[in-house]
């Protein structure tokens, strides 16, 4: 198994983050080799530079956090993101046309986005808390066949964030190339080893530091 830190996305995504808060939030990414620090796009120039030199990604959002944009914007946000340095995609798609079952749009819309990231990594945010289990299984089908590297649960920003159930489910019905990333009120120690026994490849969340301290105290 990975190191509990080499599973995390450390994120920030709050609207009213400032400089300072992105720069604390990279500081602590290079004391703790998180895998990542997750950013809304406006951030991902400065945290690239502030991550140079290091072994840590820059994450970033499109769509984020409705996913109602059209796909030509997601495509854009995309782009802008890869151009600004950004190492990994965290998509939010149409919910609307999840509910509509309208499963070769959202399929589309996430090629879409896949080919604009140009071979980085893509995440695809389904927003669980809005759906059936049957529209989660046909999302993740839809992701993979768009090519995408994960399945995410949720933005944070719904109604509910990842469940041992939810996360379960999305692993079992990708293909072995595929990860589940688990996000939404992963607070704890005990939230995060439920998730990775439910199957999670990456844990976004912005309690990682406490996370570590936790784990530091148990060993």
């Amino acid at each position: 198994m990975k190191e509990i830190n080499k599973y995390i996305d450390h994120t920030l995504l709050k609207p009213f983050s400032t400089t300072s808060d992105i720069k604390k939030l990279c500081e602590e990414a290079k004391e703790y080799h998180f895998k990542s620090v997750c950013v809304n796009p406006t951030h991902v120039a400065f945290a690239k530079k502030e991550l140079k030199d290091t072994d840590v990604l820059v994450c970033t959002v499109v769509g984020f956090p409705l996913g109602a944009n059209t796909v030509q914007t997601k495509v854009f946000e995309a782009k802008d993101a890869i151009f600004n340095g950004a190492d990994e995609i965290d998509m939010v798609i149409n919910i609307g046309k999840a509910k509509d079952h309208d499963y070769d749009y959202i399929t589309n819309e996430i090629s879409s986005v896949v080919h604009a990231a140009e071979g980085k990594t893509v995440k695809v945010i389904i927003e669980t808390c809005y759906l059936t289990d049957e529209e989660k299984v046909a999302l993740c089908q839809c992701a993979a066949l768009a090519k995408a590297n994960f399945v995410k649960t949720s933005t944070g920003f719904g109604t509910a964030g990842a469940t041992k159930e939810d996360v379960t489910l999305l692993t079992e019905h990708i293909p072995s190339m595929m990860e589940v990333k688990a996000s939404g009120g992963i607070r704890t120690l005990d939230d995060f080893k439920w998730a990775v026994k439910a199957g999670a490849g990456r844990i976004g969340t912005s309690n990682g530091v406490q996370i570590m301290k936790e784990a530091k105290g148990t060993k």
